[in-house]
C-alpha cells in the first residue's frame, strides 16, 4: 500500500467510496463523506484554538462517533490525538492529561464530575468542549469545585456543535511525514505510572499494511465490530484496521453480552477483536446459543491468557474461525499471530492452543537473558525482544526511559517466553511478575495453566508473597466457578500432581473476581500490595 498514515488512508477511502457506509452506529449510519465533513469540521475548529502540528488533542469518553471525528479531524491537521482512559480517577486523568500538554479537551458531559475534581488542574488546556447530550445538564451549570475554578472552567468551556459551528469547516490539507506522531496512547500501567507511547504514522502505515490485511484479513466487505476501549490499542488499533479497507465499522458504547450479541445478528458483523474476559462472558450468557452468529468469519482474541477448555467452548458456540493475537501498545497493537489454521484441539497439533503464534511479516524476535542479554536458544525462557517497523517512536517525554526500552531497535517487551524449533512463541509471563522462591525461577503463567484445568475453579491469577524461609512462596488467588466450593487443599493437591512442588501455591485465596485493566490483563501488582506492604523488598 506504500505510504498511509491515518489521514491518508481516511482521505484515500473518503475519495474512492464517499457514499458508502463508513460507520453504524445505534442504528444510525454514517457515509465516509458525512464522516469528512464532521472531521473538517473539527480540524476548522482545532485551527480557531491556534492548534496545528504535534499539538495534543485530549478526549474523554466511552466508544462513540465523536471519538473518529476529533481523531480524523486531528490527522488532518496533524495534531496528535490523546485518548484518555476513562476508568481512571480524577487525579489520574488530570495526570494524563497534564503530562501530555493537551491544548484542547473534548469530553462527554457525563464526565464533569471529574473534571470539577480535578480542581484548577489542566493548565495546558485552552479549550475544553463538552460533547452536546440533551440528557445531561446544560454547559454552564455543570461543575463544582472552588468558585473561582468554576469560573475560569466555565470561561474555557463550550459546547460540541457550538465549537464546531466557530470555525471554518475544510480539510486543510496537511501532509504528515512518516516520523510525525499520530497516536498518543498510554500504557495500562500494571507495572507503574502510565507512560505516554507516541505512535508514528509509520508505525501506523505498518499496522494497516500488514496486520489488517496480513492477519486480519480485512477487506472491502468486512464488518468489523468495535466493542473494547478506544483508549486502548486493542481499540483504535482495531477500528483503524477495519476501516483502511472501506468496510463498516460497527461501535458498541459500552460492552453489554446481550448487546454486543445482538449487534452481531443484526449487523451481521464478520470481524471482531475480544479479550478473553469478554468471551468467558459471551459463554455464560444464555442468548449465546440462540443468537444467529452465522456472519461471523473470524473472532480475534488477545491481551490475557486464555484457558485452552474456554477456547474449546468458544470454537464450538460461536462457529467461526479464531485467531490469537500478541502485541502490545508499544507493537502499535498486533505483531504475533496463532492463526485459525493452528486452532485444532482434537489433531495432532492441539498443544500450539498454548502458544501465542508466529511473528507477522517484517517482525523480528529473539528471547534474550534479561540480565546478560545473550540471545538464547529454542526452548529456553527468557525476555521478549522484537524489531520492526511496528516499534513505537517513543515515550513521550521520557527520552531515558525510550532508551532503555529500545535498544539498537530492539524493544525490551517485559514479556518472558520462548520460541520452539518452528518459531512459535510461547508466553510466560511478565518479566517483573516473575517468582523467585529458594533460588527458583517460577513463572506465574505456567502454574496459571494447570490451576485453569482444576474442576470448579472459573478464573486464577498467581502471586509471590513473602516468606521468611524462601523468601517468596507461590500464593493462588482464585475464582470459583458459580454454585461451586473451592478447597485450598485440593487445588494445592490437584497442582501437586502436575507440577514441581516448589512452583505449586503454598496458600489459596478464594475471590468473587480478579481486578483487571480495560484490556483484560490481571492487575498483578494490586493482588500482590497488601501482602508487599512493609516488607524492603519489593516485587513490581
Amino acid at each position: 500500500m506504500g505510504f498511509d498514515g491515518v489521514a491518508d488512508m481516511f482521505r484515500r477511502n473518503v475519495a474512492e467510496h464517499p457514499d458508502t457506509t463508513m460507520f453504524r452506529v445505534e442504528g444510525r449510519s454514517v457515509s465516509w463523506a458525512e464522516h469528512h465533513a464532521r472531521a473538517a469540521a473539527v480540524a476548522g475548529a482545532l485551527a480557531g484554538e491556534g492548534v496545528g502540528p504535534a499539538d495534543r488533542v485530549a478526549f474523554l469518553d466511552h466508544n462513540g462517533l465523536a471519538y473518529f471525528e476529533v481523531l480524523f479531524g486531528a490527522a488532518l491537521t496533524g495534531a496528535v490525538s490523546v485518548a484518555v482512559n476513562w476508568r481512571l480517577a480524577p487525579p489520574e486523568m488530570a495526570a494524563v492529561i497534564d503530562d501530555a500538554r493537551a491544548a484542547v479537551l473534548v469530553l462527554h458531559p457525563e464526565f464533569l464530575p471529574c473534571l470539577a475534581a480535578m480542581g484548577s488542574a489542566l493548565p495546558s488546556v485552552r479549550r475544553i468542549v463538552v460533547l452536546d447530550d440533551p440528557a445531561h445538564a446544560p454547559v454552564d451549570d455543570a461543575g463544582g469545585g472552588p468558585v473561582e475554578s468554576r469560573a475560569a472552567d466555565r470561561a474555557r468551556r463550550v459546547g460540541y456543535e457550538d465549537w464546531l459551528a466557530r470555525g471554518r469547516p475544510a480539510d486543510p490539507g496537511h501532509r504528515s511525514r512518516p516520523d510525525d506522531v499520530a497516536l498518543q496512547l498510554y500504557t495500562s500501567g500494571t507495572t507503574g505510572l502510565p507512560k505516554g507511547v507516541m505512535l508514528a504514522e509509520r508505525n501506523i502505515a505498518a499496522m494497516l499494511d500488514i496486520a489488517a490485511g496480513d492477519a486480519f484479513g480485512i477487506d472491502a466487505d468486512t464488518v468489523s465490530l468495535v466493542a473494547m476501549p478506544l483508549f486502548h490499542i486493542g481499540g483504535s488499533g482495531w477500528a483503524l484496521s477495519g476501516m483502511s479497507r472501506g468496510g463498516v465499522s460497527v461501535l458498541l458504547r459500552h460492552m453489554d453480552p446481550a448487546v454486543l450479541l445482538g449487534l452481531v445478528a443484526t449487523e451481521r458483523i464478520t470481524h471482531a477483536f475480544l479479550v478473553p474476559a469478554v468471551l468467558m462472558a459471551l459463554l455464560a450468557t444464555p442468548a449465546t446459543a440462540t443468537t444467529d452468529l452465522s456472519s461471523l468469519d473470524t473472532v480475534f482474541y488477545g491481551a490475557s491468557p486464555i484457558a485452552a477448555d474456554v477456547l474449546v467452548r468458544c470454537l464450538e458456540a460461536f462457529g467461526c474461525r479464531f485467531a490469537q493475537v500478541y502485541g502490545m501498545t508499544e507493537t502499535t497493537g498486533a505483531i504475533v499471530q496463532l492463526a485459525h489454521e493452528d486452532h485444532d484441539p482434537g489433531g495432532p497439533r492441539r498443544h500450539l492452543l498454548r502458544a501465542a503464534g508466529r511473528p507477522l511479516r517484517q517482525v523480528e524476535l529473539r528471547i534474550v537473558d534479561p540480565d546478560t542479554q545473550a540471545v538464547l536458544g529454542p526452548g529456553a525462557v527468557g525476555e521478549i525482544e522484537t524489531r520492526s517497523p511496528f516499534t513505537m517512536a517513543g515515550y513521550w517525554d521520557k527520552p531515558e526511559e525510550t532508551a532503555r526500552t529500545v535498544v539498537d531497535g530492539w524493544l525490551r517487551t517485559g514479556d518472558a517466553g520462548y520460541l520452539d524449533d518452528e518459531g512459535y512463541l510461547f508466553l510466560h509471563d511478565r518479566i517483573k511478575d516473575m517468582v523467585v522462591s529458594g533460588g527458583e525461577n517460577i513463572y506465574p503463567a505456567e502454574v496459571e495453566n494447570v490451576l485453569l484445568a482444576v474442576p470448579g475453579l472459573a478464573d486464577a491469577a498467581v502471586i509471590g508473597v513473602p516468606d521468611d524461609t524462601w523468601g517468596e512462596t507461590v500464593k493462588a488467588v482464585c475464582v470459583a466457578a458459580p454454585g461451586t466450593v473451592l478447597e485450598a487443599s485440593e487445588v494445592i493437591a490437584f497442582c501437586r500432581e502436575r507440577l514441581a512442588h516448589y512452583k505449586c501455591p503454598t496458600s489459596v485465596d478464594v475471590v468473587e473476581a480478579l481486578p483487571r485493566n480495560p484490556s483484560g490483563k490481571v492487575l498483578k501488582r494490586q493482588l500482590r500490595e497488601p501482602y508487599w506492604r512493609g516488607h524492603e523488598r519489593r516485587i513490581h
